[in-house]
């Protein structure tokens, strides 16, 4: 399994809830209340404070973890050559990379970066970025949930021996011309 599945695994619940539970919580209460938020035009209310107190704990929350996993897994991994191929790397990396979204909506909460933007430009801006974050945290998902050994040359040779496509009719019953045999 890749490094992304071993650490929600780990320590169960807790890694699960730290690294998995909260900061999707927090991007699923953005993207919901953003939604509304555009749908509506709303500027005030309870739903825009929810997205803004979201928002603000977002990028630190996230930059925490972003700190904590590079120092505690990335860099050792890296130092020690025990990446489990281009999945895992691909995994743990995209999970990284949500630290600048999450940052980039507090900053923009907290109006450190488009202070002087129109609210229909800051509203834009930050729905761009919760966007991207889930765009990179689905990755990071998809690739996490991938066996690593998939990428391995003798992987692919033993699933070869499995699926024999275009090869004897000898396990075709049917007789039909498809030409795959599927000796499972």
């Amino acid at each position: 399994m890749t490094h992304y599945m071993e650490l929600l695994m780990t320590n169960q619940p807790w890694n699960l809830i730290l690294f998995m539970v909260i900061p999707v919580v927090l991007a699923e209460t953005l993207a919901i209340s953003e939604f509304f938020i555009l749908l509506r035009k709303s500027t005030e209310g309870s739903l825009v404070q929810l997205n803004r107190i979201a928002g603000i704990l977002a990028g630190p929350y996230f930059a925490i973890v972003f700190v904590y996993l590079l120092v505690t897994a990335v860099i050792p991994l890296s130092t020690d050559a025990q990446w489990r191929g281009a999945f895992d790397i691909i995994a743990v990396g995209f999970y990284l990379l949500g630290v600048v979204p999450y940052v980039a909506i507090t900053l923009i909460e907290l109006r450190l970066i488009g202070k002087d933007y129109p609210v229909e430009k800051r509203l834009k801006a930050h729905a761009i970025f919760v966007a991207l974050f889930l765009v990179v945290a689905h990755v990071a998902m998809i690739f996490g949930m991938l066996d690593p050994s998939l990428l391995d040359a003798s992987s692919i040779s033993a699933g070869a021996d499995v699926m024999n496509v275009g090869g004897s009719d000898a396990g075709n019953a049917s007789g039909g011309s498809m030409g795959m045999n599927m000796n499972m």
